[in-house]
């Protein structure tokens, strides 16, 4: 069922940009994930993996369907206060979410996006993309949730499964890029 999203729709979570911004932890009453990827080395190895990210290439190499709304973002970069909605396999539900914080430096680049109402959690997820001084070529994923309401608390088990599953399909996306 699809749920209609407002652009104008606030993030459900208190502390838009954290996870891209250092937070090494959650904040009270969240559950915190992280998980780091080497894909490469080199210049040109950060440079394709921040082209991939920076057009939803992670998602969508995920097996999910990503609609920025408002205009065609095939092929153009996301943009901070972007809103996209989200289309996981098997939910039955869309997956709202607005992009809340974009790094674009020489060897950093990637952005966070904040829960919208109707998202199953409340929360936020980054991708960083990250050259390091060893040449090697990273992709950070860091983010914060809780369940939204008590429907998902209930069903935790399910939700932590399928956060589970799209964070090593996330991690494994740009691999040989």
């Amino acid at each position: 069922m699809p749920h209609r999203t407002s652009a104008d729709a606030a993030v459900t979570s208190p502390f838009a940009g954290a996870t891209l911004h250092g937070a090494t932890d959650a904040p009270d009453g969240y559950r915190y994930t992280a998980r780091d990827v080497v894909l490469g080395r080199g210049r040109e190895s950060f440079e394709r993996a921040v082209a991939a990210t920076m057009t939803w290439q992670i998602q969508r190499r995920s097996g999910i369907r990503v609609r920025v709304l408002g205009e065609p973002s095939d092929g153009r970069p996301l943009r901070l206060d972007d809103v996209v909605v989200m289309r996981v396999p098997l939910w039955p539900r869309d997956v709202p979410c607005r992009v809340v914080a974009v790094i674009d430096e020489p060897r950093r680049a990637g952005f966070a996006y904040g829960t919208l109402p109707g998202h199953p959690e409340t929360g936020e997820e980054a991708f960083l993309i990250e050259h390091l001084d060893d040449d090697s070529v990273v992709l950070r994923i860091r983010a914060f949730s809780r369940p939204s309401s008590w429907l998902f608390r209930v069903a935790t088990p399910a939700v932590l499964f399928m956060q589970s599953t799209y964070t090593g399909r996330y991690a494994r996306a740009l691999e040989g890029i």
